[in-house]
């Protein structure tokens, strides 16, 4: 078998957005039989939740859908670079806080996850301080759009 395909979703605190969007991409994977094909994670550029479980709203809007999640916050690592394919973030502070962490040279390439969206919203706004679960939901829709629409681009 070939070498499996890789991606990496990166947000600030790694228990909102990052974990959301790896728990719809491993689902959607699943669905459509190729999740054998890929390795899929998620991490934080920032240090504040390492080790804990996703935000609780993050979780119910996950197990409102069916989609199960199991993922500890982690950082970012310089070897996540060459480790992984693909690395997403989930707006431009994130690319530019990659870009930071990025060693020298790299072999992932480094995008918005926003940039697959058909509907073309480009950033996935953090909803950590939204009051209510509206910020999850909508981060649930764009993953939905943006993994769908990457995967047909990269069966």
């Amino acid at each position: 078998m070939d070498k499996k395909k890789s991606v990496l979703f990166v947000c600030l605190g790694n228990i909102c957005r990052s974990p959301i969007a790896e728990a719809v991409f491993a689902h959607i994977a699943k669905q459509r039989g190729v999740l054998d094909q890929w390795v899929i994670d998620s991490a934080a550029t920032g240090d504040w939740h390492v080790g804990c479980q996703p935000d609780k709203r993050a979780r119910n809007c996950m197990k409102k859908y069916g989609i199960e999640m199991n993922h500890k916050a982690r950082l970012v690592y310089e070897d996540d670079f060459n480790n992984f394919d693909y690395v997403f973030g989930m707006d431009e502070n994130n690319i530019n806080d990659l870009k930071e962490i990025a060693p020298r040279s790299y072999t992932a390439k480094l995008e918005l996850l926003g940039k697959y969206d058909p509907e073309g919203e480009l950033i996935i706004e953090d909803p950590y301080y939204d009051r209510g679960d509206e910020g999850f939901e909508k981060v649930y829709e764009q993953c939905i759009r943006c993994c769908n629409n990457f995967l047909d681009k990269n069966p």
